[in-house]
């Protein structure tokens, strides 16, 4: 790859240390910044699953989860506002004192998006459980083979990323969406979601599609899923009925490709 194609961009992980006398900490955020330009993009990526809450707590007993849980909007507004011109070293000073960044480290990137999604798996994500994979009922094995189909079917930079919910919820609401797209006056979104550990955030995806849907006239939602929901189950028996009754449709990975072909063939 050519250097000139690339951009240079810092990047600082952020860690939880409740207790300084001990110097002991996780890492939960990663927060990604170009190095150039007059207004340089900045974006960050915190732990948001109920399985990350719980590996923290795993780690630290008394770990306050209700500041975990807030990151992402606290730094959501953080980024978004004027201010945000501010060098990262200078929010050191504003961080909560069982917070801390480390230092700012460089690197080149073609892509600022891969790139702050490859730090927050190196960083931040769980490590795999088995042969260096990631463990297949997870929502980040189910991100990275959504990813994986939409780059085969030549879509995936025709896709917005990351994109924030907050103009049609509640201001300050920290959720973002994984992917949304565009076609004869729709709006779609896809959200990646295990039906095995996620029926919370089933919950959080019913609440926003019906909040979008009250301003967007056509809109679209698609939960991808590690499997076929299984009758008799009662928690995808759950999410399929709180999906239905709010148009949400369900698309396991076993048919990810012919999905991700359809798509294509929608896209301009």
């Amino acid at each position: 790859m050519a250097e000139e194609h690339r951009s240079t961009l810092r990047y600082r992980v952020l860690r939880y240390t409740p207790n300084l006398v001990r110097d002991e900490w996780v890492n939960v955020g990663v927060l990604l910044e170009e190095a150039e330009g007059a207004a340089p993009r900045r974006d960050a990526r915190f732990i948001e699953e109920d399985a990350e809450i719980a590996r923290v707590r795993r780690i630290h007993p008394g770990a306050d989860e209700s500041l975990l849980r807030a990151l992402g909007a606290d730094f959501d507004s953080r980024l978004r506002s004027p201010a945000a011109t501010t060098d990262l070293e200078k929010l050191d000073q504003t961080l909560s004192n069982v917070l801390q960044f480390s230092p700012a480290r460089a690197l080149l990137a073609e892509n600022f998006d891969d790139e702050l999604e490859r730090l927050y798996r190196e960083h931040v994500a769980r490590p795999p459980s088995r042969k260096g994979a990631i463990v297949e009922s997870t929502r980040e094995w189910i991100r990275t083979r959504l990813k994986q189909a939409l780059h085969a079917r030549g879509i995936f930079r025709k896709l917005q990323r990351g994109v924030r919910v907050d103009e049609f919820t509640q201001a300050g609401d920290p959720l973002r969406l994984e992917y949304a797209y565009r076609y004869n006056g729709t709006r779609g979104f896809l959200q990646p979601l295990a039906l095995n550990r996620d029926s919370t955030q089933a919950k959080v995806l019913a609440y926003t599609a019906e909040q979008i849907r009250r301003k967007v006239a056509k809109a679209e939602f698609t939960a991808i899923t590690e499997i076929e929901p299984e009758s008799g189950n009662r928690r995808h028996e759950f999410v399929s009925r709180l999906f239905e009754a709010q148009a949400i449709s369900i698309v396991p990975l076993q048919r990810i490709d012919r999905f991700a072909e359809e798509l294509r063939l929608r896209l301009p």
